[in-house]
């Protein structure tokens, strides 16, 4: 290791220092943003809504709008991938509150039906639809309810469970899956050394409240880790470091990869998402829109065509000339669907394929699916980030390159997803041909995603 390597490994480890001895500076901040937070949601929802003349800069309420989809969003999923999940550790006003909860609530021992590994993923599911049938984007009171709601329920959650924990954070919030898969491409990790560990001074050391409950003694990877800081130093063994962009997938947790991020990955990042943020402008909504409004119409129903409900349920801003009707949310939950399944058809069929190519035929395939993070997150990004750039572009603001710089940006994250996948083949299969055949199998449908992401986008 070089003198700048070790210069830059003690400048990063005495940063993760800095956060430890700082924490009381830490909660004041999180409650600013709290306060902030709770301000941008809620006076928007008694305040008109805005109107064709309004801007960012000069309304509250399209302020919120881009303060909540044009950055916290789409550059929350940046830096995640970017620096791991210090958000969550530092800046979340919903951990925040829940642990705030969990110190002063009852501190009931958790239950088993919470621990189930498939919550996350079904949440971000249900949220992610609910949010397109109501518009969360575009109007603050589906905004308020969905993001007030989860935190409510993140303190509610806290007030009866654990103590001084994030047992909403661990279990329970519908983006900790997602956090916790684009944090795995992230160079900085808290890393911790079984050596330094076994081999520290005795006497009883000082506990570490992992309020997220990762048990640090045996951390792999950085996927549950919240980045808080509290274990930075701890018996000398746990440092703030870099480490390879990836390694964690390839040597790390992703060796212990599930069939729940399996089915993150693929139905819901690289399929279910990608048609959530560009479904008002789809050919395929259209198409399935009209076949249904012709069926409503040749069986004679006519409800499905006017029925209006309320704006908690279904879009109804007739004020703003935006209704959704039974036919419209019916044809969009078709399109979620029809993405998600062929999603996992172009990605599972491969998959499967190149576990069974490498003579393992389970024990892989999960692994495999690591590879995808790149893609998968860069799609979730620039995804995102049409909502920023659509916002702008609403004001005035042109950025001429956004739009090829996104699809740079997913091109490149595809080609390093298909390196990723030959790296993972060289733990289970040394042949060189088996490898390249598993490799281009799972190559096909990621590069495919690329190119149609870049010229559809």
């Amino acid at each position: 290791m070089t003198a700048i390597q070790i210069g830059a490994q003690a400048l990063l480890g005495g940063f993760g220092d800095l956060l430890l001895r700082r924490q009381v500076f830490i909660r004041r901040l999180q409650w600013g943003i709290v306060a902030g937070y709770a301000a941008l949601l809620a006076v928007p929802v008694v305040l008109p809504l805005p109107a064709s003349t309004d801007f960012i800069w000069t309304n509250l309420t399209r302020f919120a709008q881009f303060v909540f989809w044009g950055l916290w969003w789409p550059f929350v999923i940046l830096a995640t991938a970017l620096v791991g999940r210090f958000w969550c550790g530092i800046l979340c006003p919903e951990g925040a509150l829940s642990e705030f909860a969990s110190e002063r609530g009852a501190g009931r021992a958790i239950p088993g039906w919470m621990k189930w590994s498939g919550w996350p993923v079904l949440s971000f599911i249900s949220t992610t639809v609910y949010g397109q049938l109501t518009s969360i984007y575009q109007y603050p009171k589906p905004a308020a309810l969905l993001l007030g709601g989860s935190t409510f329920a993140a303190i509610a959650v806290g007030a009866r469970y654990g103590k001084a924990k994030r047992v909403w954070c661990r279990f329970l919030c519908p983006v900790s899956g997602i956090f916790g898969i684009v944090s795995k491409i992230a160079p900085l990790h808290f890393r911790v050394d079984p050596a330094s560990w076994r081999h520290a001074p005795g006497g009883r050391p000082d506990a570490v409240n992992c309020a997220p409950l990762v048990p640090i003694k045996t951390m792999q990877g950085a996927a549950a880790c919240h980045m808080c800081g509290r274990c930075s130093g701890h018996r000398g063994a746990i440092r703030l470091a870099w480490r390879k962009p990836a390694i964690d997938i390839v040597r790390g947790s992703g060796r212990m990869a599930t069939g729940w991020e399996t089915a993150m990955l693929l139905p819901v990042m690289l399929g279910l998402v990608p048609a959530a943020l560009t479904w008002s402008g789809s050919d395929w909504f259209l198409a399935i829109r009209q076949w249904l409004v012709e069926a409503c119409l040749d069986a004679q129903l006519m409800w499905p065509l006017s029925l209006r409900l309320p704006w908690w349920l279904l879009t109804d801003y007739p004020a703003a000339s935006d209704i959704m009707t039974v036919v419209d949310a019916v044809s969009l939950l078709a399109l979620l669907a029809l993405s998600a399944a062929l999603a996992t058809l172009a990605f599972g069929f491969p998959l499967a394929a190149s576990a069974w190519i490498l003579r393992n035929r389970v024990r892989p395939m999960h692994h495999l699916a690591q590879s995808l993070i790149p893609l998968a997150s860069a799609s979730l990004f620039t995804g995102l980030l049409s909502l920023t750039i659509s916002q702008l572009r609403m004001d005035g603001i042109m950025l001429p390159i956004a739009d090829d710089l996104r699809s740079a940006l997913v091109l490149a994250a595809a080609v390093w997803s298909v390196a990723l996948c030959y790296q993972i083949t060289g733990l289970y299969d040394r042949c060189f041909g088996r490898r390249l055949l598993a490799t281009c199998l799972l190559a096909l449908p990621t590069l495919t995603f690329a190119v149609g992401w870049a010229a559809f986008s």
